[in-house]
């Protein structure tokens, strides 16, 4: 997840270096931008942890989903005052989620769901 989101963030910024803004402020663009791919990237985690998952996968995935609920508030925290307040709580509440469904994809292919 981590490394997709590097790549795609530098990716991004580097086709679209105006969206990043002044002082570092992202623009709108940029941000709705993020959260897709940031959400799809949470997705492929949750997928790829059920997959990789030997039994109960869907304790492993809400595991990851916990972890990055945690990583999420404390890049939060990390960007208090540099980043809108509105994008970091949807981040906190979009990565999760994301996770989630990844990981129910991947148990709906398996016949579970």
């Amino acid at each position: 997840m981590a490394v997709l989101v590097a790549a795609l963030t530098a990716l991004l910024a580097r086709l679209t270096p105006s969206w990043v803004g002044d002082e570092g402020k992202p623009q709108p663009g940029y941000i709705f931008v993020n959260l897709g791919y940031s959400f799809l990237a949470a997705a492929a985690g949750g997928y790829v942890t059920a997959l990789l998952a030997a039994a109960n996968p869907l304790y492993h995935v809400m595991a990851l989903g916990i972890i990055v609920l945690a990583l999420a508030a404390l890049s939060a925290m990390q960007a208090k005052g540099k980043q809108p307040v509105w994008y970091q709580l949807t981040l906190l509440g979009l990565t999760p989620l994301g996770v989630l469904a990844g990981g129910l994809v991947r148990l709906r292919v398996l016949g579970i769901l």
